[in-house]
């Protein structure tokens, strides 16, 4: 089967070569971004351990989380969310170009991976009417391939979404996390493994995933890692 799979894949590519996505040379190593875009991404090598945050320098603890830690244990955000990395993720998230999300999903595929991996990766969930409206959880799908590379489970039924919540683009950090207040639910049927990853495409100011944290440590987690595509250059409020 997976040699079937490579040849259907090799002859969809000769005959519907790969382009980038961002200025349609021709893609390079299996992907949809030529090799200068790839490079172009930015990554976010140098950041707090904590909540990802970039800085100048790497820092187990950044002023923020001195002062107020999340409820999350660790952070891993490989980039930063910047040119062209945004763009690629505005298409993805809200023109529903799957093709962008393919190559986010892999440059983040091959980012070097935390030493210290969950027993579990959780995304963090759409309401249903939301993804109603979208037609895809963008996390999800996001974390699919990565959780297929690390080897670790990936379940999207066991945190929910149980009320429906305004955008957050448009709030500031007190208002983000007044929105997701209690619009979350973990399973109470399961037991939950010591170690879990919760995933998402972008941490802003970090509101939702520490909802999503608050909830997991409620449910028995021991600890809790907070995981995103791309981490926002701005401090979380």
């Amino acid at each position: 089967m997976d040699a079937l799979r490579r040849g259907c894949l090799g002859l969809q590519r000769w005959l519907l070569p790969l382009r980038c996505l961002l200025c349609q040379a021709p893609g390079a190593d299996g992907t949809d971004l030529c090799a200068a875009c790839a490079a172009e991404l930015p990554r976010n090598p140098r950041c707090c351990a904590r909540c990802a945050l970039p800085l100048p320098a790497p820092a187990a603890l950044c002023g923020q989380c001195q002062r107020r830690p999340p409820p999350w244990d660790a952070a891993w955000a490989p980039f930063r969310y910047g040119w062209p990395l945004d763009r690629l993720e505005a298409r993805y998230k809200f023109g529903r170009d799957l093709a962008a999300g393919r190559a986010l999903a892999e440059a983040w595929r091959r980012e070097p991976r935390p030493l210290a991996l969950p027993s579990l990766i959780v995304p963090v969930p759409l309401h249903p009417r939301r993804l109603r409206e979208r037609g895809f959880n963008q996390a999800l799908e996001l974390g699919r391939p990565l959780a297929r590379s690390l080897a670790v489970p990936l379940r999207h039924d066991l945190l929910r979404r149980r009320r429906a919540t305004a955008a957050q683009t448009e709030l500031d950090a007190a208002g983000r996390r007044r929105n997701v207040r209690g619009a979350f639910e973990a399973d109470a049927d399961v037991r939950w493994p010591a170690h879990v990853a919760i995933l998402d495409d972008v941490m802003t100011t970090g509101a939702t995933l520490s909802e999503c944290a608050r909830v997991l440590k409620g449910a028995g987690v021991a600890r809790v890692d907070a995981w995103a595509l791309a981490r926002a250059p701005s401090p979380r409020g």
